[in-house]
């Protein structure tokens, strides 16, 4: 078998999918697995399929929650346990993203104080709105659907809100200090069969709400990475890590913003 064909095989499939999980979450894998900066970057074809899994693994935990708690109590409890599962990996980015756009008047001092671990009031007010966003939001959700209901919005909003994060990596430069960056295995480009694998994969949780409904999530995702794409080029003339982070939170949130205007309408329920 030729390196090509190994490489194309499950066994190497499963392998870039253990990186992705490894690299997006704290879940275990197995310490032997193969790494490369290639493979890694690779993996980023998963970043929506680890998504579908950490929506099941906290929709369950809501689920299980809700048996012994009130609902809002079970909510934050769900949210803290997701937190921990990712090690606030997007929540992290989202903060640095906004002290860096913020606080910086020019591209170069922008970058400096992204890759600043502390944190400044542009980020701490980004953080605390993006949770508390989350809690106003699943709670209306908890209100207005049904349980299963409820466990696909979190699988299809943890999914979704991903590949419209990762699809950036796509067509955008990669401008933080690659030597240095944490994000340095996913700076390279994806292809275009590795997007559309994310953006399907991503997408396929929202059918459980009937296909117009997936059709209409897909073009509000675009309009979203659109407005994304323009803002971070003219904000710093690409993307970093930490915008990826803050992508994934914001398509995650106005995900949850777009359940609520449809099963208050009726188009969904």
């Amino acid at each position: 078998m030729s390196q090509l064909e190994a490489d194309r095989g499950i066994k190497y499939q499963w392998q870039l999918f253990l990186l992705a999980l490894g690299f997006f979450s704290r879940l275990p894998v197995p310490h032997d697995t193969p790494y490369s900066e290639e493979r890694m970057n690779r993996a980023g074809r998963y970043f929506s399929t680890v998504g579908i899994l950490l929506g099941l693994l906290c929709a369950t935990v809501y689920v299980l929650l809700s048996l012994f708690f009130p609902a809002d109590v079970a909510l934050i409890l769900m949210m803290a346990f997701s937190l921990m599962l990712t090690g606030a990996f997007h929540e992290d980015g989202l903060t640095d993203m906004a002290d860096g756009i913020g606080g910086g008047m020019t591209i170069e001092r922008r970058l400096i104080i992204m890759k600043d671990s502390r944190i400044g009031t542009y980020g701490a007010s980004a953080l605390i709105m993006a949770l508390l966003g989350k809690w106003v939001f699943l709670s209306e959700l908890i209100e207005q659907t049904r349980t299963a209901d409820l466990f696909m919005i979190l699988v299809s909003s943890y999914a979704f809100s991903r590949a419209i994060a990762a699809s950036l990596i796509y067509d955008m430069p990669y401008v933080s200090d690659p030597d240095t960056s944490k994000s340095k295995p996913l700076a390279n480009k994806q292809t275009r069969s590795e997007t559309l694998f994310l953006i399907a994969i991503g997408l396929f949780p929202s059918l459980w709400f009937g296909i117009e409904f997936s059709i209409v999530l897909l073009a509000i995702g675009y309009v979203v990475r659109t407005l994304l794409k323009r803002w971070l080029t003219v904000r710093i003339g690409g993307f970093t890590g930490d915008c990826l982070g803050a992508a994934q939170q914001l398509v995650e949130l106005s995900m949850y913003l777009l359940f609520i205007a449809a099963f208050y309408n009726g188009f969904i329920g």
